[in-house]
């Protein structure tokens, strides 16, 4: 499920929209910038737009200035143009900048553009969601967002190459291979944000990274990339849903992933809305169900323990669980809970269902009722957001909300997807660097990259001085819990207190 189950980031809730723009308190006024720079600017994206806004949020009236431009990556011998990657930024005017923080913001695939976790629901506006099921010909409204994060700490939204706006400007093989690989992006990325960070003279501003799915991967890499090329120093982390170790998510050949994964089955089976709800699963999951899985299959009495505590535990069919020996496969989850109703469930999202399009057949293959649902109407939406309200003159180019090409041909470096993991570099970081703080943060019924296997992982490292440096919350909902309205909050608080130090 690589171009599906890892491309991105989706979102969870429903989606029942009216059909018009929401009106902005106050329409914006657009400060164009002139190009720094003649050469190339004809085939690069179109030089920064700034326009001012401000909006009433949790009673609080918000005033900030948002920018719409791109960062130009150069060949480092040749000088060359290679890609314009392109930003959006929400920035408080009523604020000292060089004390404010401020935070660069990934969602991740690889191939995933940044509206995702932006519209979905930390920029000043988002898609408006409602009660309804998620439909790709929803239209993509726009509000004001009451649970943005940039009371507290204003956001850079950067599209890697590949995605969003950002363009190529060097279209050659050698270019695709650098940018779509692990190491290459985390390189370039430290010179955009670098780049930015010195253009817009927030260089004193206290810094953070926000990573989605892959873009928590990414954020570890990058920190470290950017202290260690850049010179520039990240004092923490917010990692959502973070992709943490492949091995640990989907690997057979790790039975630990079995053990990662039951207690977010065993939440969606429960509609568990707070992590104390699955205490039961998650000391099974770490005690007795490791223990009978060691013993191995021919050892039939741990086998009969194993299918009988898994079935009560996900809630399906006893018989489904013998024929898989308790080690239920993922896409047997998502097709067999409800398909005596010709269901199937989300993996983002395992308590979001769609119809299964084959639902006689022995196989089926479905698009997500999350992910495939959401990527036209957040697509258009951030359309609309870029030329209406941050007036950018983008014509008619294509916002790639969701790139499958960068997912096939992402270089995940020595050893492939399978053993790729940024655990060991967010290991070294904190050993090194005692302010740096993380905040991981996970869906209950996210089944693409389980809550219980980051808290597995969090639980293998060292205080490194203290122990709640790296912290685990959760919430409810899945992959994207936050397009859900009381997700959307507890995150928006969680990452108040960790960006406040609180």
């Amino acid at each position: 499920m690589i171009s599906k189950a890892w491309i991105a980031l989706a979102l969870a809730a429903g989606l029942a929209v009216s059909s018009s723009f929401a009106a902005a308190p106050s329409a914006p006024s657009a400060q164009r910038k002139e190009p720094e720079e003649s050469a190339d600017v004809s085939q690069g994206l179109p030089t920064e737009v700034a326009t001012t806004h401000s909006m009433s949020i949790r009673g609080e009236k918000i005033s900030f200035l948002a920018r719409a431009g791109a960062v130009r990556l150069r060949d480092a011998q040749s000088g060359a143009p290679r890609v314009d990657v392109a930003f959006v930024s929400y920035e408080r005017s009523d604020v000292d900048p060089q004390a404010r923080p401020i935070a660069f913001v990934f969602n991740g695939g690889p191939g995933a553009a940044s509206a995702w976790l932006g519209l979905g629901g930390i920029s000043p506006w988002r898609l408006s969601l409602g009660s309804g099921p998620l439909s790709p010909s929803a239209p993509p409204v726009v509000l004001d967002n009451a649970e943005s994060w940039l009371p507290f700490v204003d956001l850079v939204f950067v599209d890697p190459p590949g995605t969003g706006y950002s363009k190529f400007l060097a279209d050659t093989e050698e270019a695709r291979k650098h940018f779509f690989s692990s190491q290459g992006d985390a390189e370039a990325l430290a010179v955009v944000v670098r780049k930015w960070l010195a253009t817009h003279r927030r260089m004193a501003s206290p810094k953070f990274l926000v990573g989605e799915s892959y873009g928590g991967f990414r954020a570890i890499e990058l920190a470290h990339a950017l202290r260690e090329r850049e010179s520039v120093g990240i004092e923490g982390l917010v990692l959502i849903s973070p992709a943490l170790d492949f091995a640990w998510l989907d690997s057979s050949r790790n039975l630990l992933s079995l053990a990662g994964r039951l207690p977010s089955y065993a939440a969606v089976a429960r509609g568990a809305k707070q992590r104390a709800e699955l205490a039961d699963v998650e000391g099974y999951a770490s005690g007795e169900f490791l223990v009978d899985l060691l013993k191995g299959p021919r050892d039939k009495e741990a086998l009969e323990r194993l299918d009988a505590n898994v079935a009560r535990f996900t809630g399906l069919d006893a018989r489904i669980v013998t024929e898989e020996g308790g080690r239920v496969a993922l896409k047997t989850f998502l097709r067999d809970r409800q398909r005596a109703s010709h269901l199937v469930s989300s993996a983002y999202d395992g308590e979001v269902t769609g119809f299964d399009p084959r639902p006689f057949s022995r196989e089926s293959e479905w698009a997500d009722p999350v992910l495939d649902a959401l990527a036209a109407p957040l697509g258009a939406a951030m359309t609309r957001v870029t030329i209406e309200k941050l007036q950018w003159p983008i014509g008619d180019a294509r916002y790639e909300i969701l790139n499958h090409k960068v997912a096939r041909d992402w270089d995940f470096g020595r050893g492939g997807r399978a053993n790729a993991e940024a655990v060991s570099t967010l290991r070294n970081e904190l050993a090194l660097d005692a302010r740096l703080k993380v905040l991981v943060a996970h869906g209950l019924a996210d089944l693409v990259t389980p809550y219980y296997a980051s808290k597995l992982l969090i639980d293998q490292l060292p205080a490194f001085g203290e122990a709640t440096r790296v912290r685990l919350v959760t919430t409810p909902g899945g992959h994207m819990s936050y397009i859900r309205d009381d997700s959307r909050r507890l995150l928006r608080d969680e990452a108040r207190k960790a960006i406040e130090g609180k």
